[in-house]
């Protein structure tokens, strides 16, 4: 599994994927809350000698450069956003995407609240709010990608030797990300059923956007992956079933991803939180190749995923945040367990999702500093 020669970050991405030799798995991570970086720099850290911006990679930490084209895959132009009210302790605001919530301001730490907000009203109640939502998303504008990207960025892609993106972390929205943001989760639960006609045009809209925003890039350079974002699954299981997605999301999906790995896109994932088990042999028979991030908390475990699915299906994630506000040998027990996976290759290993607060800085410098032992055979 393990090998002297040195590679690149790519080579080391693609090798991992591929279940070949590496010098090191790649270090990926999400981030933190904002409350923990409070946290953290009572603890003694100078927050100002990290970016945290992890997805592309956290100096301080060692991680590993990824390379996100940043399209711009939402609305133009979005909604005015406005404070409608707002107290002392909350403020209800319209936000660019059109959603209303009213959010607790108590707690609020670089920009992470420490409640989730109230959702109070959504853009899309009808297929007419539907179509006329559809103006806002034009494809064919300038603006959705990086200014001066032929000239300045594309001649570094067709040389890299890092992991190249396609969009930025939550960016490239999913079928049930988009409609839910759209709609809201309850309203969505009704409308597969109620307005079938309604789920069936937008299903199809989301296909052919996301691939004409995509095109002008994918004609002129390959990417490693992209991640389709979903969010589609609670603790106990998917927020659809199996047939609601067959039948409205996998036609769709099968052809957004057929289109992107016929134009130069090495791997598709999804990213879900929640328990997505039950949908993975339609996003498996989609195309789809790596899921991420594995929680815990809703007993997605990767030993198990990798038994159940073999290896044609990768996975990210599966550390659980958790863990890591308990004692260096929770943790050191805790990424003991993934050792198979290591050496088997196909897997690599992040916190599944942000590490939340109440995890000590030493806790995460030991997590850390042994992760890296793990992705480099040295456990």
């Amino acid at each position: 599994m393990f090998t002297d020669k040195a590679m690149t970050q790519r080579e080391r991405f693609i090798n991992t994927m591929e279940y070949k030799a590496v010098d090191r798995i790649p270090n990926y991570e999400v981030g933190v809350w904002g409350q923990t970086i409070d946290r953290w720099e009572k603890e003694g850290l100078n927050i100002y000698d990290l970016h945290w911006d992890w997805f592309t990679g956290e100096e301080f930490f060692d991680m590993d450069a990824r390379e996100f084209i940043n399209l711009n895959y939402g609305m133009i132009p979005p909604f005015e956003a406005e404070i409608i009210e707002k107290t002392d302790r909350y403020e209800i605001i319209r936000h660019e995407n059109g959603v209303v919530t009213k959010a607790l301001i108590e707690g609020t730490a670089h920009g992470t609240r420490a409640s989730m907000d109230q959702y109070l009203k959504f853009p899309v109640e009808n297929i007419d709010d539907f179509r006329e939502l559809k103006k806002r998303y034009v494809a064919n504008m300038r603006r959705r990608y990086p200014p001066q990207w032929e000239k300045i960025m594309l001649p570094r892609w067709k040389s890299r030797d890092h992991v190249l993106v396609l969009g930025r972390n939550c960016s490239t929205l999913g079928f049930y990300w988009r409609a839910r943001e759209w709609m809201g989760t309850e309203n969505l639960c009704y409308a597969w059923y109620d307005q079938p006609e309604l789920m069936h045009e937008m299903m199809e809209f989301i296909a052919d956007f996301t691939i004409e925003v995509s095109r002008p890039i994918l004609e002129k350079t390959d990417v490693d992956y992209v991640f389709i974002n979903e969010d589609m699954a609670m603790k106990s299981g998917p927020l659809l079933s199996p047939k609601t997605y067959k039948e409205f999301i996998y036609p769709h999906m099968r052809r957004l991803v057929d289109y992107f790995k016929s134009h130069g896109v090495r791997y598709v994932g999804v990213d879900t939180d929640g328990n997505c088990e039950a949908l993975i042999p339609l996003l498996m028979d989609a195309g789809v190749d790596f899921i991420w991030p594995m929680e815990r908390a809703a007993d997605m475990d990767p030993i198990k995923l990798r038994k159940k699915f073999g290896r044609s299906l990768r996975l990210w994630g599966g550390i659980d945040k958790r863990i890591l506000a308990k004692t260096k040998a929770d943790i050191e027990e805790h990424l003991m367990s993934l050792l198979p996976l290591i050496e088997e290759g196909g897997f690599i290993p992040t916190v599944d999702h942000l590490v939340p607060p109440d995890v000590p800085l030493e806790n995460f410098m030991y997590y850390m500093k042994r992760k890296i032992d793990l992705l480099s055979g040295r456990f």
